[in-house]
C-alpha cells in the first residue's frame, strides 16, 4: 500500500485525524523517566501507550534527536509506533542537490513520510518523490509567525509564493505520494490553497499550543477524508507537573479527536 492509502485505513479504524507530535524536548521530561537509558525514548513509548488509540499518526520532529543516544531513540520510537499500527511522520524538512539530497532520502527508509523544503526546486526533492510507496508533505504555508515573511510574497503574475509551491506541488505528484504543509494560524491561506490544489492531502500543524484553528484545519485540511491536523506540545505536555502526565496525554489526544470529529 501507498502511504495515503495506508493512512487513509488508518484514520478510518480509529476515525480520528490527529498526529501527536513526538517532541521530547529534554529540559521538559519528567522526572521519572530521567533516569532512564534512553529518556526520550522512555518518554515516547509511555506517551504511545496512551495515545495509540486515538492517532492517526506520530510526528517526531528529528531536530529533538540529533545525536548518538537520540538516534537511538528515535529508531526505537519509530519500531514501538509501528508495532502499534501507527505510521509515522518524520518531521525533518530536508532538501538538498545531488548525492546530500539521496542520502536525507534515507530517512524513509525508517519512516512512513517526511516533511521537506521545496525551495531548492524538484531536483532536490526527486530522491523523496521517487520513493512511490512513501508520502512527502512538502512546505508551502508554515505555522510560524513568521510564515509569511517569504511565503506570503506576491509574484509577479500576482500568485502568492505559497500558493505557487502548492501548485508545484501537485504537479509534482506523479505517484500520489506528496500532500502539502499548512498552518492552522494561517485559515485564509489554508483555504487559498485547498482551492487551488483539491486532491493533496494536508499536515496542518498548529493546532494546540499555538492556538490554530481546527474547524479550518479539518474542513480545508482533508482530500476525501484523508489528512492530519497535528498537535505536539498540547498533548504530550498535557499533563507536565503531575504524576500521571502519560494519562494526560492520553485524555488531551482523546479531546482533540472529538473536537475534530466535530467537524468532519
Amino acid at each position: 500500500m501507498s502511504f495515503f492509502e495506508d493512512l487513509a485505513a488508518r484514520i478510518d479504524r480509529v476515525n480520528s485525524v490527529v498526529s501527536v507530535g513526538l517532541d521530547p524536548d529534554p529540559d521538559r521530561l519528567p522526572d521519572a523517566v530521567r533516569d532512564a537509558d534512553l529518556p526520550r525514548w522512555a518518554f515516547n513509548r509511555r506517551i504511545i501507550d496512551a495515545t495509540n488509540e486515538h492517532a492517526a499518526a506520530y510526528k517526531p520532529n528529528v531536530a529533538f534527536y540529533e545525536d548518538a543516544d537520540g538516534w537511538r531513540a528515535l529508531r526505537e520510537t519509530v519500531a514501538y509506533a509501528h508495532g502499534k499500527d501507527v505510521p509515522v511522520v518524520l518531521d525533518a524538512k530536508r532538501a538538498d542537490i545531488g548525492n546530500t539530497a539521496r542520502q536525507y532520502a534515507r530517512l524513509l527508509d525508517e519512516a512512513d513520510a517526511i516533511t521537506v523544503n521545496p525551495y531548492l526546486g524538484r531536483d532536490s526533492l526527486q530522491p523523496f518523490l521517487s520513493r512511490a510507496e512513501k508520502g512527502v508533505f512538502v512546505l508551502a504555508r508554515t505555522s510560524n509567525p513568521g510564515g509569511g515573511d517569504v511565503q506570503d510574497l506576491e509574484l509577479a503574475d500576482g500568485d502568492r509564493v505559497f500558493e505557487r509551491v502548492a501548485d508545484l506541488a501537485a504537479d509534482w505528484n506523479e505517484h500520489g505520494n506528496v500532500g502539502l504543509v499548512v498552518g492552522a494560524t494561517a485559515p485564509a491561506e489554508l483555504q487559498a490553497v485547498r482551492d487551488r490544489v483539491s486532491g493533496l492531502p494536508f499536515l496542518v500543524p498548529g493546532v494546540g499550543a499555538q492556538g490554530g484553528d481546527a474547524e479550518a484545519a479539518v474542513e480545508a485540511g482533508l482530500a476525501d477524508g484523508v489528512g492530519l491536523v497535528n498537535s505536539s506540545r498540547g498533548i504530550i505536555f498535557a499533563g507536565e507537573g503531575e504524576d500521571r502526565w502519560a494519562a494526560a496525554a492520553g485524555t488531551a489526544a482523546k479531546r482533540l479527536k472529538r473536537r475534530l470529529y466535530a467537524f468532519r
